[in-house]
């Protein structure tokens, strides 16, 4: 009984050794399959530093085509910005031959005056509500350094300086100035004094424009 049990036991004991043996070949077949020679590791390489440089190459392609388009997207706005205010005074262009055409044959030049009135009016009219676009300055008006630009000056009985004449009239855009008005002034002779609150109105006005 005691041979038969010994026996068992070195049966056991080769097949656990034979198990691992087996184990251990297959391990090193598959540690030598994977290993590659030196030229195939190499051709490996290349080929994947030829697909990154063929990648690289493609985003740069991409990225230098998008910058074009891109270039050529902001000059198209550049070019086109306008159309629609373009667009809006052709109405205004085609009152305008209308009147002239109207003119050839008019009897009375107030009729012409008035045809020429009412193209002004319809064209301020668009600017201002559409555009934002407003004149500015009239006789009797304050005069404004910030707004106007004076062309000549005299001396008259006012108390601040005083817009005598616009000879061009001012525009803005909304709230900034695109033209000033060009105006003649009259400045304070001394005869009239300025009202307190007025004068320091006129001081308030200095001190923010420094």
């Amino acid at each position: 009984m005691a041979e038969d049990k010994t026996e068992q036991t070195e049966a056991k004991k080769e097949e656990q050794a034979a198990e691992t043996q087996k184990t251990e070949n297959a391990d090193a077949a598959k540690a030598e399959s994977t290993e590659k020679k030196p030229e195939d590791r190499i051709a490996e390489l290349e080929k994947e530093n030829a697909d990154l440089k063929e990648q690289l190459l493609r985003k740069i392609a991409d990225f230098d085509n998008y910058r074009k388009r891109m270039i050529k997207e902001k000059q198209e706005t550049l070019d086109y910005a306008n159309t629609n205010l373009l667009k809006d005074l052709l109405d205004s262009l085609d009152n305008f031959d209308r009147t002239i055409e109207a003119a050839a044959t008019a009897k009375d030049a107030s009729s012409i005056a008035d045809g020429v009135k009412m193209v002004s009016k319809g064209l301020v009219s668009l600017l201002e509500n559409k555009y934002n676009l407003t004149s500015y300055g009239a006789s009797g008006d304050a005069f404004d350094p910030e707004i106007h630009e004076a062309i000549g000056s005299a001396q008259g009985a006012v108390a601040e300086p005083t817009l005598a004449q616009v000879y061009l009239k001012g525009y803005k855009l909304k709230d900034r100035v695109i033209r000033h008005a060009k105006v003649m002034v009259t400045m304070p002779d001394g005869s009239v004094k300025a009202d307190n609150s007025e004068k320091n109105a006129s001081e308030e006005k200095a001190e923010e424009s420094k």
